[in-house]
């Protein structure tokens, strides 16, 4: 989802780790570093079970008032500062999936390798030193994402439509501190203290919170990008 200003919508990306993985293998994520799991549920039981160490977690909820609330109220915070995040806005409409994406590997480029050359790989480095509305306005030029969001967006297990209600947004661990990164947002949200190894637990806890204060909503869905060690 994104702003209803938006001119360019895409097709929206399902919560569907096979589809992701299919869709940033192609762009450049060596198959071998690094993959998308399911996380069943977020008691510590269930969190155990997700492949380690987890380098990203990407989280899917409903648009509610109350979540428009927190975010219209949390922006204040964004606005500042935090070295060493790579963040982008989003201005395609129902592009979060790929933003989401996006955010997770452009903040663990130093735990895996991407193909050199691929598209990942060329987009993170002429990036680099652009602006969140800078890189936004790159990737609403380039065509070659375009296309890698609208196969994918196609390839999920329901039927894929531009009328959503569902965002995703991106937690990961920068500078021992865990960040919620969404590109509707003014910017990076600093949670506080994480680290590698607690990040899964950390932005659980952040999620559980999203979760109970929208008790009438049940369309949740918790993603993790873990490293392949074997």
């Amino acid at each position: 989802m994104a702003d209803s200003a938006s001119a360019k919508r895409w097709l929206p990306l399902e919560a569907n780790p096979d589809v992701m993985n299919q869709f940033l293998w192609g762009l450049g994520v060596t198959p071998d570093e690094a993959e998308c799991y399911d996380v069943y549920g977020l008691d510590e039981e269930l969190l155990e079970m997700v492949p380690k160490p987890v380098l990203a977690v990407l989280f899917l909820f409903p648009i509610t008032s109350q979540t428009e609330d927190e975010r219209i109220q949390r922006d204040r915070e964004a606005r500042e500062q935090h070295t060493g995040v790579y963040f982008m806005k989003q201005t395609v409409g129902n592009a979060c999936g790929t933003i989401g994406l996006l955010h997770a590997i452009g903040n663990i480029t130093t735990e895996i390798k991407l193909a050199e050359g691929s598209f990942l790989d060329r987009f993170f480095k002429v990036t680099a030193d652009f602006d969140p509305s800078e890189r936004a306005a790159y990737l609403v030029k380039d065509s070659e994402m375009e296309v890698a969001h609208s196969v994918a967006a196609t390839a999920g297990d329901t039927e894929a439509s531009e009328e959503v209600d569902t965002h995703f947004i991106c937690f990961v661990c920068v500078n021992e501190n865990l960040y919620e990164l969404d590109g509707r947002r003014a910017g990076p949200v600093s949670h506080g203290p994480s680290s590698a190894s607690t990040l899964l637990q950390d932005a659980a806890k952040v999620i559980q919170k999203i979760i109970q204060n929208n008790p009438n909503s049940n369309n949740f869905n918790v993603i993790s990008i873990s490293k392949k060690t074997g």
